[in-house]
């Protein structure tokens, strides 16, 4: 089919509206409902959103506010997105996905207390805890890296640590060493 041919088939009626009219209205209304969707993600990864409910408010939030990825001597922030949230579009997909099981949580009335949060709160950190060892800590490393690490100023305990970590088959990450960095470890932790 030559160019002309195809210009016609595009121009050509439907029932109502010529193919690239239709063509050109799904486009537009497919960008729209696109900005529309990555502009709800992009609000969901803000702290304000994070810390909208009491539960998060109350709780890790203020132990986050207490800790190296609040204030520290860079003032460099993470925020909960950063460390829970995957830059890639896959990754960050799969996990607003889970995340919408810890707002059925909330809805249900599952944790919508500090006390039920408490309660619940080993096993939140263990789902966490078991997620980030699974993706090598790939929300650490946006940050974090062993070649960007000082050595020279971490104590010999820690050096060991990251020296024999960075090897490819330790099979270490660095939630294996760094939980409760920013969050309080929960109670009833022992043996872990």
């Amino acid at each position: 089919m030559s160019k002309r041919n195809w210009w016609q088939v595009l121009r050509s009626p439907t029932a109502h509206y010529s193919l690239l009219t239709l063509l050109s209205v799904g486009f537009i209304a497919g960008i729209i409902f696109w900005g529309g969707f990555n502009t709800g993600m992009e609000a969901t990864n803000r702290l304000e959103f994070c810390i909208s409910c009491h539960e998060m408010r109350d709780t890790v939030y203020q132990e986050y506010k207490k800790s190296v990825h609040y204030t520290n001597r860079t003032g460099v922030r993470a925020i909960c997105s950063d460390c829970h949230v995957p830059k890639d579009w896959m990754h960050k997909m799969q996990r607003k996905i889970q995340a919408s099981a810890e707002l059925w949580g909330k809805l249900t009335g599952t944790i919508d207390t500090k006390e039920k949060f408490e309660a619940k709160r080993l096993a939140l950190a263990q789902s966490e805890w078991a997620r980030m060892k699974a993706s090598d800590s790939r929300e650490c490393r946006n940050c974090h890296s062993y070649e960007g690490m000082n050595a020279a100023i971490q104590d010999e305990t820690a050096q060991a640590k990251h020296a024999q970590a960075a090897k490819p088959d330790s099979g270490k990450t660095c939630i294996d060493c760094h939980k409760g960095i920013t969050h309080e470890l929960p109670e009833g932790m022992e043996g872990l």
